[in-house]
């Protein structure tokens, strides 16, 4: 670090990687030295646009700063990682880490090796009715969950579960203590070579199950978790930021003698998970801790998603 200031660089800055330039740029203790990108004319635009030195290739800037958000796609995410991490340089790599597990031990271990921080952008650990819903959390039976997209060329490099369903597999594992016993999945191909539609069930040693199922070319956007334990129903509206938590209330009851339900509902607008995670991200350079989703986070998802999409291939 420079004078306080950690000196950072987006490299790729297609539609998400404007948003990290966006969310570096309104952190007070980063200085934002440049921007990457291969296409000439997005490479202008954006640095045009944010005030910021452009750079055509990636190894033009590392030797210059302190960390970098990686938002390339996911073909190059191995290449340019290695690249970045060989310069001892802190890398926030969007999700999926790699495309296979091999390459995502390979930087986990460089990584460790040279004491930087790995972490990987799944970015819904970071919506506050996640975190919340799993601060709430008293020994689940059954997770639902349903990632519903409109249809885009965006994220189509990769398939619905790599694309979409990784998010929720990475909250599922992360809140449930538990290795995975079982697996099931299905899926079709509908607009892309790859699947667009996929239905999975996951069950844990623990008993603990989970159903999930994301689709690209749905009519509307739907984004929600619901988690069903003994004390509790608890909904998570991931596009709404929303918690809807459902109770009983054995203090109050009816005149069958049931016990009466409650029901509550904790909005929290105007927040902002990618900045959150960005500057989670920082943080965690600047003090030398552990990520909030480390690179093994990213590499256990990945693992359970490799997992349901040999099972879909496999028909």
């Amino acid at each position: 670090m420079k004078q306080d200031r950690l000196r950072v660089a987006v490299i790729g800055v297609g539609h998400l990687g404007e948003y990290h330039v966006q969310k570096y740029k309104a952190i007070l203790n980063v200085e934002l030295l440049g921007v990457v990108d291969t296409n000439p004319r997005r490479l202008q635009e954006i640095a045009q646009r944010y005030d910021v030195k452009g750079y055509g290739d990636h190894s033009e800037v590392l030797d210059l700063v302190d960390a970098v958000s990686l938002c390339v796609p996911t073909e190059k995410h191995f290449e340019v990682a290695r690249d970045v991490l060989s310069e001892d340089v802190h890398l926030l790599i969007e999700k999926p880490i790699t495309y296979r597990l091999e390459p995502a031990d390979a930087l986990i271990n460089m990584a460790r090796e040279r004491g930087l921080v790995l972490q990987v952008g799944l970015v819904e650990r970071f919506n506050p009715a996640v975190i919340e819903m799993k601060s709430l959390l008293n020994k689940p039976i059954f997770f639902e969950a349903h990632r519903m997209n409109l249809f885009t060329v965006r994220g189509t490099d990769v398939d619905v579960v790599l694309d979409l369903m990784i998010h929720d597999l990475d909250i599922i594992l992360s809140a449930v203590k538990s290795e995975v016993k079982d697996v099931h999945a299905v899926g079709m191909r509908v607009i892309t070579d790859k699947t667009d539609i996929a239905n999975v069930r996951i069950i844990f040693e623990n008993g603990t199950a989970a159903n999930l199922t994301a689709s690209r070319v749905s009519g509307k956007m739907l984004r929600k978790i619901r988690v069903f334990q003994p004390d509790a129903y608890i909904s998570a509206d991931c596009g709404k930021r929303q918690l809807t938590i459902i109770r009983l209330d054995n203090k109050k009851r009816d005149s069958n003698n049931f016990p009466s339900v409650t029901t509550s509902k904790n909005k929290h607008p105007g927040t902002d998970p990618l900045a959150d995670q960005i500057s989670s991200f920082v943080n965690a350079v600047i003090n030398g801790s552990e990520p909030v989703v480390s690179g093994q986070d990213g590499r256990n998802a990945l693992k359970i998603a490799l997992g349901i999409i040999d099972q879909i291939e496999k028909g």
